[in-house]
This record gives structure tokens, C-alpha cells and sequence, in this order.
């Protein structure tokens, strides 16, 4: 069956999606300063999936967890948490939030690239794959060059967080057999999964004795992190999927850059500059363009006029 059109209230979340996961790029740098990437993506998922455990206790209702579907969320936390997390935070050690979240922004372009070869209600057109390269650029004018120029040993993070987006996009395409699964109940079982994972190897590496140096002002942004940026995050995310199709929901990557500028805006008193309004100008048309109905309505008036 064709993917479903995107709604106002779809794009409203998505928007509001797109503002807490800007945060997150800057929580994770400032995360970064004091815990290693891997023991922080564990923080990130057991804090994210006990919140939302709390949550089903607190209703009293029914998850639908079964055996069968175990390996799927193993695999989802795989693709949706423990890589992508991994990637971003090695390479935010070395390179700006800024920039990890443009890379971030090929997500859509990876998924639709993806989505043309595995699926097939969700094709790829000539106006949807212009619109994704349009908001590509609209993210890398919206930083500007600067953001790219640095020395060679910044080469293999922004590999490591286009490799981000791209397992990003492919889980994606991933949970489209796992439609019939309510929100909550894929939140909760990506992230119990990817907890189970990570567990072992962050308790034979080490890195746990970390937590006793970490400073109240970084556990704040991890809980930050996990609570609203993950657990939060994404019942949002589960949801956009079932209301627009995960390749309208991917385009929230190309928001996340827009939602960061404007949080330093009101937060760090940062203005906005020509190329940034421009960047911004660039991934609303993109969005628009996707979206089809302003391309749908001038049609429709080329047809009436002609």
C-alpha cells in the first residue's frame, strides 16, 4: 500500500522532533569531554529505556513482547542506537556539533537511495531526489565553508558520521517490517536491546569506572540526553513512521541543523548570518517540495489555465 501523506500534525512533530534532536548534537559534545563514546551511548539507552519502562508500569499496559520478534529489535538497536550513537560520539570528539549534524543530514538521501532498491511503495522520483540534494545544500550553505576546512585528522570522523547516517537510513528501511508494532513497544524494545548489547562490552572494556570521575554538570547532560533526546525522541519517531512513511520522517535530519542554530540563537546569543538564513531558506523548499502539495497545487492551476 502507498506510504500515507503527510498531515500539519506530522509536520508539527516532526519540527519539534527535529528541536530536541539539535540539542543532542550539543549535549553529546559536551558529553564527549568526559566519557568515552561507547560508555556514553550505553548511559543514553539503559537511562532512555528505564524511563520508558517506568512509563508502561505506570499505565498498566501491555507491550505485546514476544520471542519471535527479539531478533528484529536486536537488529534495530544495532542499526538505530549502538552504531550510529558509536560514530557520532567517536567523531564528535573530534569535530563540531555543527558539522556532525550536516553530515547527519544525508540520512534522506541514503534512505531513499535505499528505499528505490528494497522497497517498493516508497520510490524515488526525480522531484523527491532533487529536493533531498536541495536540502543537502541547503544544510552545508547554512554552515558554511568553514565548517568543512580542517586538518586530515578530521577525515575519518566525518567518515565515521556519515557512516551514521547511512546505518541510520538502513534502519529506516529496517523497520518497515515491524509496522504493526505499536510506538512504545519499538522504542522500548530497540532500546532494551541495545542496552543487553552494550552491557557486556562496556563492563569487560572498562570504561564503567569512568562514571565515578563524571561531573554533576555533565550527568545533567546525559540525562538531558537520554531522557528527552532519546526516550522522548523517540516515541515521536516510532510514531511520525506510522503517520508519514520513513522517508518523510528521515527529513528530519535536515531540520536538526535549522533547530541548532536557532538554539544558540536564544540560548548562547549567536545571530544568525546571510549563508545561515539562506541554508534555512534552501531545506524549507526542500521540505516543501517532498511534501508534493504546493507542487500538486501549481500543477493543478497549469492544468485549469491551460
Amino acid at each position: 500500500m502507498p506510504q500515507n501523506k503527510p498531515t500539519l500534525q506530522f509536520w508539527l512533530l516532526l519540527s519539534f522532533l527535529a528541536f530536541i534532536w539539535g540539542g543532542a548534537f550539543f549535549l553529546a559534545k559536551l558529553s564527549v569531554s568526559e566519557v568515552p563514546p561507547i560508555l556514553l551511548v550505553f548511559f543514553r539507552v539503559s537511562i532512555a529505556g528505564v524511563c520508558l519502562w517506568m512509563i508502561v508500569a505506570l499505565r498498566g499496559s501491555a507491550l505485546g513482547l514476544t520471542l519471535a520478534i527479539l531478533p528484529n529489535f536486536l537488529v534495530l538497536g544495532m542499526l538505530n542506537n549502538v552504531i550510529p550513537f558509536g560514530l557520532l560520539f567517536w567523531g564528535q570528539q573530534s569535530i563540531g556539533a555543527g558539522l556532525a549534524s550536516v553530515l547527519n543530514a544525508f540520512t534522506p538521501v541514503f534512505t531513499m537511495v535505499l528505499a528505490q532498491l528494497f522497497t517498493s511503495n516508497e520510490k524515488l522520483t526525480p522531484l523527491k531526489l532533487g529536493a533531498a540534494f536541495l536540502g543537502v545544500l541547503g544544510v552545508a550553505v547554512m554552515t558554511g565553508v568553514d565548517a568543512f576546512t580542517g586538518s586530515s585528522d578530521t577525515v575519518l570522523p566525518q567518515l565515521a558520521c556519515l557512516g551514521a547516517a547511512l546505518s541510520y537510513a538502513t534502519a529506516f528501511i529496517f523497520i518497515r517490517r515491524m509496522a504493526n508494532v505499536p510506538p512504545l513497544t519499538l522504542a522500548i524494545g530497540q532500546l532494551t536491546s541495545s542496552t543487553l548489547i552494550l552491557l557486556p562490552i562496556v563492563l569487560l572494556g572498562g570504561d564503567i569506572a569512568v562514571a565515578t570521575n563524571i561531573s554533576w554538570e555533565i550527568w545533567g547532560a546525559i540525562a538531558a540526553l537520554a531522557v528527552i533526546s532519546t526516550a522522548l525522541a523517540y516515541l515521536i519517531f516510532f510514531r511520525l513512521i506510522s503517520m508519514g512513511g520513513s522517508t518523510n520522517t528521515s527529513l528530519v535530519t535536515f531540520l536538526v541543523p535549522v533547530s541548532a542554530i536557532l538554539l544558540g540563537t536564544a540560548f548562547l546569543d549567536e545571530r544568525l548570518a546571510l549563508n545561515q538564513w539562506t541554508g534555512i531558506a534552501l531545506i524549507m523548499l526542500a521540505l516543501l517540495l517532498i511534501d508534493g502539495r504546493i507542487v500538486d497545487f501549481l500543477r493543478t492551476r497549469v492544468l485549469r489555465q491551460s
